[in-house]
């Protein structure tokens, strides 16, 4: 099913399609980690990996040549440019993992306070993929392909854009870690 919709959409730019496909398969391939190592909390591994391989299908409209996205709308809006791709296909629940995994999620408060071009409502990852795929996501650049960040990167990086954020983001940690195999 992703694959078809990856096709229809991306049909004219392999280059991106690329790019998205590799770092799509980074974010679905730590998110069914997580989701094996984590059997008690019961999650809906397809789901995990349909809307990890589209959570950022959305980059095709916007403006980011740095990953040769040549669209007209700024980089921040690809979630919810997903989700209303996704919600025109009939997948709304797939749609809810593109607008909610920008950043740790984005609070009506952060996006209003930093002035964001988003609609002003909460944009924060509510059920467990949500945040799981949210959470995997942060792991992974789309400029350094299949190069895993530690978590000290990633709460590095997510601390940069506010307290907030990073408190999710750690609640995550919590909730996905990975127990070290010995």
């Amino acid at each position: 099913m992703f694959t078809e919709l990856i096709d229809k959409y991306y049909s004219g730019n392999q280059e991106l399609k690329n790019i998205l496909i590799a770092h799509s398969k980074s974010v679905a391939n730590k998110a069914l980690e997580v989701a094996a190592a984590h059997p008690e909390l019961n999650l809906d591994c397809d789901f995990l990996l349909e809307a990890a391989m589209l959570h950022d299908i959305g980059i095709i409209r916007t403006d980011a040549p740095g990953i040769k996205c040549y669209g007209t709308e700024p980089y921040i809006r690809h979630g919810v440019i997903g989700a209303e791709m996704l919600r025109a296909e009939g997948l709304p629940r797939h749609a809810r993992v593109c607008e909610r995994h920008t950043g740790a999620g984005l609070s009506l408060e952060e996006i209003t306070s930093q002035n964001l071009p988003l609609p002003h409502i909460d944009l924060l990852p509510e059920t467990l993929e949500e945040q799981l795929i949210c959470y995997a996501d942060k792991f992974f650049s789309k400029t350094k392909l299949g190069r895993e960040r530690t978590v000290e990167q990633v709460e590095r990086s997510i601390e940069k854009f506010g307290q907030q954020g990073l408190e999710r983001f750690l609640v995550w940690e919590e909730r996905f870690k990975l127990k070290i195999k010995n």
